[in-house]
């Protein structure tokens, strides 16, 4: 397919959590300012004529008051916001097994899964046994994985993929040992969700990491995957940092602070 025949897709992020932190939270060897820095949490939509694609389904109610987390909304219903129903959504792109990102599977009967096969064998492999591991992880959404894939539904990937012209898996571990990003054709140009290869900006701007750390040099290696992935650092999407919605615009003047347009350019 030559590129002016690529598709090109609109791109949201879907805000549907946040937690306090402080700077020395959320870097691998803490950080001199005693500042506050939260987080926010995200699932993204890529809408496209032929076919979409939701990309991590968030965590519920019931996880979150478990885990000190404010929960805003229900991340599945909240992509009716950007024209996509959980229940007929056909396909379900997991960055990773971390409990923040494949929470609520359930409410998508009708998706296939796509999973890094890495991922997959670490989390249900032999380094679940420590708890440093194994606490970003909830057990009932990694079991329904493995119930899934016995149903037909998860598909599988050793490194990179195109699932459709203009979307494409990347492998990147460190974070977790399965973690994948996506790189979307937009009418911007390829616009790449980061997930938790990088969760701020800041992580990868400085090379210091998230704390939740599987492999630090892979982490490390994973930024530079970031980079050569995107044409320019804006067009790179962060996984949890605040300033996605202040940089991007809502679809819709009512939807500030809950959902903002990553296909467009950011506006500051």
């Amino acid at each position: 397919m030559s590129e002016q025949a690529i598709p090109t897709y609109d791109v949201f992020a879907i805000r549907y959590a946040t937690r306090d932190a402080k700077r020395a939270d959320n870097f691998i060897g803490g950080d001199s300012h005693d500042a506050p820095m939260p987080l926010d949490y995200y699932v993204w939509a890529i809408v496209g004529e032929a076919r979409s694609f939701v990309v991590d389904t968030g965590f519920n109610a019931e996880v979150a008051a478990r885990r000190k987390r404010d929960f805003l909304r229900c991340p599945a219903e909240a992509l009716k916001l950007v024209g996509l129903d959980p229940a007929t959504v056909q396909d379900v792109i997991l960055t990773h097994l971390h409990y923040d990102h494949v929470g609520n599977f359930d409410l998508f009967p009708a998706a296939t899964f796509h999973l890094q096969e890495a991922e997959m064998h670490y989390a249900v492999g032999r380094y679940m046994r420590y708890r440093r591991l194994r606490h970003s992880f909830e057990v009932e959404d990694v079991v329904g994985m493995v119930r899934a894939n016995y149903a037909g539904r998860v598909s599988f990937y050793d490194g990179g993929a195109e699932l459709a012209p203009g979307v494409t898996l990347h492998p990147a571990p460190g974070h977790s040992a399965g973690l994948q990003f996506v790189r979307v054709n937009t009418r911007r140009g390829p616009v790449v969700l980061a997930s938790d290869v990088t969760h701020f900006y800041e992580n990868m701007d400085t090379e210091r990491p998230f704390v939740t750390a599987f492999h630090v040099g892979c982490m490390l290696e994973g930024f530079d995957r970031l980079k050569a992935a995107a044409p320019s650092p804006d067009h790179i999407i962060p996984g949890h940092d605040p300033l996605v919605m202040r940089l991007y615009r809502p679809p819709k003047p009512e939807l500030e602070g809950i959902v903002v347009r990553l296909d467009e350019p950011p506006v500051i």
